[in-house]
């Protein structure tokens, strides 16, 4: 039997229900959301669960207003809420006809671009917040973490089981998820994609060039790359602007959200395989990345890059503040002339680099070296 782990978000998403009428959690599927909210309702004694996939409990809202209405003192969690989301029409007076907070918590498994009746009916009653696979912030083990992700079943799983468990889940999300989402795109040709951009992970995105190699139109990748981010399995991370005369890359960065999927479609089985392997660094970076975004939600990220090669993997920036960040999968840091040339133009607040070191250092010029953990510690 797995051990709950606590997340990082649970003690946000108590805040929010004392806070807003309802709060929607959104994230991809199986990165446990249910087990969080099961969690988190068991704090509230009269609270009620329902699952849409379930016709029980789906045949208990045929009339949505009447079981919302006969449950009003009570938190009603209701999972896998975008699979129907005419619901969103009857929260609305709902929420505003009993005026408290903590009414609904809702699950879906994708965004509010893709589930545009909540944005459109719900806006000022509900919060927001994503859930994604676990992070360095909730797991020690971040080997075990780095190569088969953070999932929790792939998670926990030993390794060939794991690598086993994304095999199905990979082919489940393609082949049930993403109909039920009501996109008719093949199996196979999403796959496809998928792989082509696992190969690309942490690369600059080249939608013609992906276009050309799909035998597809530049709108229909774009479509792809739509649906596959409104389901949380890949990152589109935004370039920076500069008030410069210099030429900065204008495209985003691509990157698959989590590393146990992209080892999966690339036959990564092993850590020794990885270790060998030319996406190592950029998986690094995206377990970085990911770790980095969800213990500071509220900064922007982005990267800079200018056409001469000047380069800062990621920065934070949040108001005036900024922080420019440097990642390494070496045990040995070193650092290239066009990061020091980049900070020139970002000119931020602070400056590092996150490697695999077990103690801090600097390097150069009052830049330091930290692991992931050290720098999840900090407060910027």
């Amino acid at each position: 039997m797995q051990t709950y782990v606590p997340r990082y978000k649970e003690v946000i998403i108590k805040k929010h229900l004392k806070s807003f009428p309802c709060v929607a959690l959104l994230g991809a599927r199986q990165v446990g959301k249910s087990t969080l909210a099961h969690k988190i309702i068991n704090e509230f004694p009269s609270a009620i669960y329902l699952d849409l996939e379930d016709p029980r409990d789906l045949a208990k809202l045929q009339d949505p207003l009447a079981f919302l209405e006969a449950n009003n003192h009570s938190l009603i969690c209701i999972d896998e809420v975008q699979m129907y989301p005419d619901l969103f029409r009857y929260f609305r007076p709902y929420l505003d006809k009993n005026n408290r907070k903590g009414q609904l918590l809702l699950l879906g498994s994708a965004s509010r671009d893709l589930i545009k009746q909540s944005s459109e009916t719900l806006a000022g009653r509900i919060s927001y917040i994503e859930i994604g696979p676990f992070s360095a912030l909730e797991v020690e083990d971040l080997k075990t973490l780095w190569l088969q992700g953070g999932y929790p079943d792939s998670f926990h799983l030993a390794p060939d089981m794991s690598f086993e468990w994304r095999i199905n889940y990979i082919r489940t999300f393609l082949e049930r998820d993403i109909a039920q989402l009501g996109f008719n795109i093949p199996a196979a040709t999403l796959k496809r994609f998928w792989t082509m951009l696992a190969h690309l992970n942490g690369s600059i995105l080249n939608v013609a060039k992906l276009a050309s190699s799909m035998g597809v139109s530049s709108p229909t990748i774009k479509n792809y790359l739509d649906i596959l981010e409104g389901t949380f399995v890949i990152r589109r991370l935004k370039p920076f602007h500069a008030n410069t005369k210099k030429r900065l890359i204008k495209s985003p960065k691509i990157y698959i959200r989590d590393t146990g999927i992209t080892h999966c479609l690339l036959g990564i089985e092993n850590y020794n395989d990885l270790l060998g392997h030319p996406a190592l660094g950029n998986s690094f970076e995206t377990l970085v990345i990911s770790s980095l975004l969800e213990k500071f939600p509220r900064y922007e990220a982005s990267f800079y890059r200018s056409s001469s090669g000047a380069e800062i993997d990621l920065i934070l920036e949040k108001g005036s503040k900024k922080i420019a960040i440097e990642i390494k999968s070496s045990s040995a840091p070193k650092l290239t002339q066009g990061f020091f040339e980049g900070l020139k133009i970002v000119s931020p607040y602070a400056a590092f680099v996150i490697a695999q070191i077990d103690t801090s250092f600097p390097i150069k010029n009052d830049i330091w070296a930290h692991n992931l953990k050290t720098v999840l510690n900090m407060d910027f």
